[in-house]
């Protein structure tokens, strides 16, 4: 009698998973474990930005961190999880700024203190959007830990570091030309700066020698900016210009004397070897300006329109300046032409406008000594880990080539630079705390980059720089983190080598870097493709369980995951035969509980199979988690529920479970009641909620899935001799459903089936078990027979061990009998010879470990035995046709 219970039929996610996570959450499971024995591993989450709902991206970042935590948790490990989120200072100073537009309000209308107070309401709204889809996610975070980067604690992080940098030194103040952003109006790094390819063109000019004995050829794709030209450069071994150095020209439009210099700055092979110099509009030419001593015009505004010093273009946009400095230059007939031409052009990364290099002062950090600290580290046992391992190239490679980072920025949201300069002698003062008389002082107005604080996330959150505070002590460094490829200069890198400066110790020992997520077409997702697909959407629709094994089994470390409903049905379909399997299973338990479990018993091929094969599959997934290769672990997870449990397993139950005896009985429930615990602890790190709803109405021990044992792999269910004779078994089972198949003769209709062994062993394995051939094969005769000799028409097909003859007069064609023979023969000599020649190479048999090896033989001997075989079939049925 089927028990009854109170699962549906069907998989409902939104049943499945409502409430469910604030269960977890009232019972405190995902706060770190109270035994002090238990080793520590920790994670912090990258934190995201509170400028706006997460979207895919984060939900695949953080999944694979809840995969990694959750499966450490159920290890025994003392885990902890922190959340928290970033101020984004451009990022979320620019959607306020937006929504006050929208109203006509400037942060300028409101002031520094009030316009500070409506980001702070903001981010208490977003963060709550943010908490909202965490729990729709499943994620088992530590919410008595959350952190957020302009928090108390993490400000006088911050303030720590500014400070210790600068008095070692390694933070300075000076004038230099940075990245631009003209909207925001502040300075940008250079990883804050996207190079976009734009039209533009080379704009051909003549500058007149001031001694009228001729002109000089620049070109430039910045007219503009050559108002505040203080030179004109040449190579000092050009032969051309050798006689016009310390010579002068005149600057058109501005009527302004300015000299020739010689600087190896200059290509000689580019253009026409003369170069127009323009120290506060241009990286390069300041620092030839610098060597020079040449003078810094800056004739823009911080908005991006020309300034005073741009004469008669003054308050015009940059590009409206462009068209008429153009205009001006052709009537005075110093245009030359206009060389069209697509040029890759620096754009703002958070308000999409073009970049302007500008001289301006800010505050800059010296990064030479740090990136060496960094780069070392690499070389030594507490290395930081890149998985995949290409990705710390690209760690390298930045850091070995690593400008000064400018961290100062025009902006009001953020921690503020502690430096004050005195109201009256102008002297600057850096300190943990404001100068003693503050009403003589005026603070920096900047704030710091919001990379600044973030570089500190991993031991800042931690209690740092309180070196004693418990957490730090004992979770920090942390384990592993998890982030895409994206971030490594932004992020990565900078938490890496401040750590290192401040705890002397690497932030973490691995970083799992993942790709991003594309649409169906491969294309990046973004709001003027319109192809953005939010993930509350996704598990509204599928459940959060589908959507975090899509988002774990799309593809391998390091790499780009196209999404596609297509894939979201199919994981949908996949938690539904888990659902159905296990509906059927416990239904089928009857009164049977945990105390009743009893592996002692005489146990069918199918029991010792599927144990064995529980094994397998535990130690092998348990091994690509160690690895992070989720999506292989899955592959391994849905190869044995699909196949190996539902498909056979739970088909071959049914025999004893519905005519056994009670023995047999106890023995089979006790097996589906272990393979079925096991698998859902298995996939409980990956798809939470439907393993935890299925866990509950099995007999189980324990509170939750969430801190049960993970599963490990039990010596005594070890047997290779059951995983060998139950896949020869299947495979004849298959192979008998695909002769039927091909001959249409449905499984209600019985057959005659005969099979030839090639040895004793096999022989009686096929004898003892003749009730699943009578069950899964449905044969009218059914002849196991070692000397057999079929002289008959008849279907045919070879497995490892034996041999399969269906005779079915009348509906076999011989002629396409051998056909296919054929083609199976030129299978089997094809595989045979890849096997001998990979068993041939010296360096395979030395260097592959020896189960390799042994496993490469087995699979030569398997492939020979069937092309022999197929061979003996073929002639047999040459035979045939000639005899009719």
């Amino acid at each position: 009698m089927a028990k009854d219970i109170s699962m549906p039929t069907k998989y409902q996610p939104n049943e499945v998973e409502k409430g469910r996570y604030q269960k977890w959450l009232d019972q405190d499971l995902f706060k770190p474990s109270e035994d002090a024995s238990a080793e520590p591993y920790s994670v912090v989450i990258p934190p995201p930005n509170v400028t706006g709902k997460l979207h895919l991206g984060h939900a695949w970042d953080t999944t694979l961190q809840d995969i990694i935590i959750r499966q450490k948790r159920m290890q025994g490990y003392d885990t902890l999880w922190l959340p928290g989120m970033d101020h984004a200072g451009i990022a979320t100073q620019a959607k306020v700024e937006e929504k006050l537009a929208t109203d006509n309000i400037s942060r300028y209308d409101l002031g520094r203190e009030k316009f500070v107070d409506t980001v702070w309401e903001w981010k208490d709204e977003y963060a709550e959007f943010i908490r909202e889809q965490w729990a729709k996610l499943g994620l088992s975070v530590d919410y008595s830990r959350e952190r957020f980067t302009l928090d108390e604690g993490l400000n006088e992080a911050v303030r720590q570091v500014f400070v210790t940098l600068y008095e070692r030194g390694l933070i300075y103040r000076g004038e230099y030309i940075i990245n631009w952003d003209p909207k925001a109006q502040t300075a940008l790094s250079d990883i804050e700066v996207e190079h976009k390819d734009v039209e533009g063109a080379f704009y051909h000019i003549t500058y007149p020698l001031a001694d009228g004995t001729g002109e000089v050829e620049i070109a430039t794709t910045r007219p503009e900016t050559m108002l505040g030209d203080t030179a004109v450069a040449v190579h000092p071994e050009d032969e051309r210009y050798s006689h016009l150095i310390g010579k002068t020209v005149i600057l058109p439009l501005m009527n302004r004397e300015i000299p020739i210099v010689a600087d190896d700055y200059v290509d000689r092979e580019f253009g026409t070897g003369v170069v127009k110099i323009t120290p506060a509009h241009d990286p390069n030419d300041f620092e030839v300006g610098n060597r020079h001593e040449l003078p810094r015009l800056n004739v823009m505004n911080p908005d991006g329109s020309m300034n005073e010093q741009a004469g008669k273009y003054a308050g015009m946009d940059r590009f409206e300046a462009r068209k008429a400095v153009i205009k001006d230059l052709e009537t005075e007939g110093r245009l030359l032409k206009i060389e069209k031409m697509v040029h890759s052009v620096g754009h703002s990364e958070r308000t999409g406008v073009m970049v302007e290099p500008r001289l301006s002062t800010q505050w800059f950090v010296k990064m030479a000594p740090l990136a060496e600290k960094a780069i070392q580290n690499q070389q030594g046992e507490d290395k930081v880990t890149f998985v995949p391992n290409r990705f710390e190239k690209t760690f390298l490679n930045w850091m070995e080539n690593v400008h000064d980072w400018v961290i100062s920025r025009q902006l009001w949201w953020g921690h503020r630079i502690p430096a004050w300069y005195h109201n009256e002698t102008g002297e600057m003062y850096v300190g943990m705390t404001e100068p003693e008389d503050i009403e003589n002082w005026t603070q920096d107005p900047d704030v710091l980059d919001t990379w600044f604080s973030s570089a500190l996330w991993p031991f800042s959150t931690m209690g740092w720089p309180d070196t004693n505070a418990e957490d730090f002590k004992r979770y920090f460094p942390t384990n592993t983190l998890v982030t895409g490829y994206d971030i490594i200069f932004f992020w990565v890198s900078r938490m890496i080598f401040q750590s290192l400066e401040f705890t002397e110790e690497r932030p973490f020992e691995h970083v799992l870097i993942h790709g991003l997520i594309r649409d169906e077409q491969g294309r990046k997702m973004s709001k003027s493709l319109g192809n953005g697909i939010d993930p509350m959407d996704v598990i509204d629709k599928y459940g959060a369980d589908a959507l975090r094994w899509f988002l774990s089994n799309g593809s391998a470390p390091g790499q780009d995951v196209r999404f596609s409903y297509e894939k979201m049905d199919a994981a949908w379909n996949f938690i539904n035969k888990i659902w159905n399997a296990s509906r059927f299973v416990i239904m089928n338990l009857e009164d049977f509980n945990f105390g009743a479990i009893d592996l002692t018993g005489e146990k069918t091929i199918a029991d010792k199979w599927i144990l064995a094969r529980l094994n397998e599959t535990i130690r092998q997934v348990t091994e690509l988690f160690e690895k992070f290769e989720f999506g292989e672990a899955g592959r391994q997870l849905y190869h044995f529920i699909w196949d190996d449990f539902c498909d056979w397993y739970i088909e071959m139950s049914k025999e004893v479970l519905f005519n056994g005896t009670a023995e047999q009985k106890l023995t089979t429930k006790s097996i589906l009641t272990v393979v079925l615990d096991q698998t859902l602890r298995l996939l409980h790190p990956i798809m939470p909620f439907v393993t935890e709803e299925i866990w509950e109405n099995l007999p189980h021990e324990g509170v939750s899935l969430v801190t049960a044992e993970y599963p490990t792999a039990r010596e005594e269910f070890d047997d290779a001799s059951a995983l060998k004779n139950m896949t020869m078994l299947i495979d004849v089972i298959r192979s008998v459903r695909t002769i039927r198949t091909e001959a249409n003769r449905p499984l209600s209709q019985p057959i005659d089936l005969l099979i030839k062994p090639n040895n004793d062993e096999t022989h009686q394995f096929l004898m003892d078990n003749q009730a699943y051939l009578d069950r899964f094969c449905n044969p009218e005769t059914l002849t196991i027979d070692k000397q057999l000799d079929v002289s008959q028409e008849a279907k045919t097909a070879v497995v490892t061990g034996a041999e399969i003859f269906v005779p079915l007069s009348g509906l076999v064609n011989v002629e396409e009998e051998i056909q296919r023979l054929e083609k199976e023969l030129d299978k089997w000599i094809k595989e045979v010879k890849r096997a001998e020649g990979k068993l041939a190479n010296e360096k395979f048999v030395q260097n592959a470990p020896e189960s390799v090896v042994e496993q490469e033989r087995e699979k030569l001997a398997s492939h020979q035995e069937r092309k022999r075989a197929v061979e003996e079939q073929l002639t047999q049925m040459k035979q045939l046709n000639e005899g009719e």
